[in-house]
């Protein structure tokens, strides 16, 4: 046996191991598992994004009001089919709340909230605040010129992220004849999304779903003629949208991420969803 070759052999094939664990070693440090990211996620501060509902929430005035009937009660004579525990059955149309709005609920055959990917529903979230305009102008919408101020401050919109509509609109909850903000013509004037901002948002910028703290996607203007074009917009590119946030003043324009929870109805069209976001 040559040991002059087998041993440069032996440390060559010793080097190639070592700088594959190495690479490995190197991808571990670059791609935490899930252990260090929960270390990091439990760590930071949590922001409830959704109103708690009832039956006096302001709500889209086609809908009837939620109904609840206590089933069980702690105590004999309080439920109206027994007791020993509480439990209680609720009515509620699908578009109630703090909601998910699946594309099906306008246009038919495109997705229920069943099909909605749970990977669509963690997201990075974007907030764009206008609530200054909307404090000189109630009926205003937001811009282009909104947008890339967001821009130059933060950079590109993200690919695949939830934008919010800061209006501070929430504020008015739960009065629902402050959030309607009807003039004596009869003409609602609340804040929403105009029509070349969410085309830039979904077209260009890709992203995944967009959300607002007002009762609709339109601004009051539009929709006390019945006009819903922009929801009908958003909803036919086949991505889903979530109506009546609140607290998007307690969340940064950009950095942290948003869960959006929601239950799975077969074939719904929408549901009360839990949404809340983790700050940076």
């Amino acid at each position: 046996m040559n040991l002059r070759v087998v041993i440069p052999t032996v440390i060559a094939v010793v080097s190639v191991v070592a700088a594959v664990v190495l690479a490995f070693a190197l991808v571990a440090e670059r791609e935490p598992n899930l252990d260090r990211a929960w270390q990091t996620l439990e760590t930071r501060e949590y922001v409830d994004l959704t109103h708690a509902f009832n039956p006096d929430i302001p709500h889209w005035s086609g809908f009837p009001a939620e109904t609840r009937t206590t089933l069980y009660d702690y105590r004999p004579g309080n439920g109206t089919l027994g007791s020993g525990f509480f439990a209680q059955s609720y009515s509620f149309v699908g578009q109630w709340g703090t909601h998910v709005d699946a594309p099906s609920h306008f246009v038919e055959g495109l997705r229920s909230i069943d099909q909605i990917d749970p990977r669509e529903m963690i997201l990075p979230l974007v907030v764009l605040d206008v609530h200054e305009q909307v404090e000189r102008n109630p009926d205003y919408t937001v811009t282009l010129d909104d947008v890339r101020a967001w821009e130059r401050r933060h950079g590109p919109v993200p690919n695949g992220s939830f934008v919010a509509l800061r209006t501070d609109w929430s504020k008015r909850w739960p009065n629902a004849t402050v959030m309607e903000n009807r003039g004596e013509d009869g003409i609602a004037h609340y804040p929403g999304w105009s029509r070349e901002v969410l085309t830039y948002l979904y077209e260009e910028r890709g992203i995944m779903a967009s959300g607002h703290e007002t009762t609709d996607t339109d601004p009051g203007t539009a929709t006390s003629r019945d006009d819903y074009a922009l929801e009908a917009y958003v909803l036919s590119m086949d991505h889903y949208q979530v109506e009546l946030m609140t607290n998007l003043d307690r969340a940064p324009e950009a950095g942290a991420l948003v869960v959006v929870a929601v239950p799975k109805p077969d074939g719904g069209s929408g549901f009360p969803t839990r949404v809340f976001a983790i700050l940076p």
